[in-house]
């Protein structure tokens, strides 16, 4: 008699899918390098790179602090999903998201089915380091960078460990970060 094979739970570690062309997704908390990694695993690929936090600006119209200040976390998040939804169309490119993005039950599902989503994993202490250089995080504001990092990847890793590869972030150079995924994408 056949059997069905088991279904994997969501938690079960899976073998990452092949990339076969389809949109890359950088998720991963602030600070975790998705920008930045981002512009250069998109030269190296020689696809474009997109990042959805400046198309939310185009999109609105006003820097993404205006919009959480005006508007609330929620409208932004909204935004930032049809935003996300639009970017992912099928052509190959490299997309950075907000560290929220990923987060929203519709958006992870949207990235998951139809792109290869990657985390950039980083410990909290590095990720608090890099953040202090700019003031444009809304979710920091006259917070300590480090307990807000800390409590937001207490809620959001275990969302992020969803995605199909994990590659560390380290306090290395970025280009190290870029090999680590040129590497996973080639096995």
């Amino acid at each position: 008699m056949l059997q069905s094979p088991p279904v994997p739970s969501r938690r079960s570690p899976r073998r990452p899918p092949r990339w076969t062309g389809r949109p890359i997704v950088l998720v991963g908390l602030m600070g975790a390098g998705k920008s930045t990694v981002g512009r250069r695993l998109a030269l190296r690929l020689a696809l474009p790179f997109v990042d959805a936090d400046t198309e939310i600006e185009t999109a609105a119209g006003m820097s993404i602090p205006d919009i959480f200040a005006r508007y609330g976390e929620a409208y932004f998040r909204d935004g930032e999903r049809r935003v996300i939804q639009r970017l992912i169309d099928g052509r190959p490119k490299v997309i950075a998201t907000g560290g929220g993005a990923f987060v929203n039950d519709e958006t992870r599902a949207l990235i998951l089915s139809d792109a290869l989503a990657i985390w950039l994993d980083a410990p909290v202490e590095v990720l608090a380091e890099r953040v202090k250089r700019r003031d444009t995080r809304p979710l920091l504001r006259g917070k300590d960078p480090a307990t807000v990092l800390r409590e937001l990847a207490a809620v959001r890793n275990p969302l992020y460990a969803l995605a199909h590869l994990r590659i560390p972030s380290a306090n290395t150079p970025h280009d190290m970060t870029v090999r680590a995924i040129m590497e996973a994408l080639s096995k």
